[in-house]
């Protein structure tokens, strides 16, 4: 119901040919004015909806297996097309267009991920990415699996070291 002042290239080769926007004439406010009360209960049917969607999706937790390097570091990624499969499979639908993801996930552990269902609702799930189903499990209670690669991998590079000097020694 605003009027604004836009450039005239995105007017017309955006706004007006998607019916996102009028051109302010006294014709046009008048249908505007008719069209009101539609729009606005249109966009409150609208909202309702996804705030009823979004109170069963708020909070939710999806896990997703992924193969990656001794680092953390996934061979892949995690991106929104894996989310909304991942929540397709839990039976809620959203579009890849509502998951808020500013770069794709490239490493193990929990990830927050926004989901916007209306211009005025927006939930927060979680994304477990992990090598296994335990390993799920093991971040799901607090671990830091990459802390815990790293480590592993320490002790691994320390035993070997002491057994190499072990064998140096005996020649």
């Amino acid at each position: 119901g605003d009027e604004v002042s836009v450039k005239n290239g995105f007017a017309r080769n955006f706004l007006l040919p998607k019916g996102k926007a009028l051109i302010a004439n006294n014709q046009n406010r008048a249908r505007f004015e008719a069209e009101r009360d539609a729009l606005e209960k249109r966009n409150a049917e609208a909202r309702d909806a996804a705030t009823t969607s979004g109170s069963g999706l708020e909070g939710q937790t999806f896990v997703l297996i992924r193969q990656s390097g001794a680092t953390g570091q996934l061979y892949g990624s995690v991106n929104a097309r894996d989310i909304v499969e991942a929540a397709g499979n839990a039976g809620h639908t959203i579009k890849r267009e509502q998951v808020r993801l500013n770069a794709p996930i490239k490493t193990l552990g929990l990830h927050e991920v926004g989901i916007r269902l209306h211009a005025e609702v927006r939930v927060d799930i979680s994304i477990n990415v992990a090598r296994s189903e335990e390993e799920a499990e093991r971040q799901a209670a607090g671990e830091d699996i990459i802390e815990t690669l790293q480590a592993e991998t320490h002790a691994a590079a320390t035993e070997q070291a002491s057994e190499m000097a072990e064998a140096a020694a005996e020649l």
